[in-house]
């Protein structure tokens, strides 16, 4: 099953994805410029391969549901996140908040 909602972090709106597969679920939540997913995500590929994209993103291992994802410190962030002020150990909504 897939679920997309808007969710609200003061004042400001972001859409949270799950996808639920086989023995994992797949998550994320974004805005227009970055977002933040599950230990799904391979920052090294972003910062390494797809550096030219400059991909605002972090992520957060071992989060099962979105609010476990919002409220997770990030394990690893990309180089434009960093860029932004977004570090490793920030929670995920506070990284969400640089984004806006």
């Amino acid at each position: 099953m897939i679920k997309v909602q808007p969710i609200e972090i003061e004042g400001n709106t972001f859409i949270a994805v799950s996808v639920e597969l086989p023995k994992t679920n797949l998550l994320t939540v974004s805005n227009d410029k970055g977002y933040i997913m599950c230990g799904a995500l391979d920052i090294g590929l972003l910062n390494e391969k797809l550096k030219d994209r400059q991909i605002i993103a972090g992520r957060a291992v071992g989060v099962k549901t979105i609010d476990q994802l919002l409220n997770a410190p990030l394990e690893s962030v990309t180089l434009e996140a960093i860029e932004m002020g977004i570090t490793t150990g920030m929670v995920g909504k506070d990284a969400l908040l640089r984004m806006v």
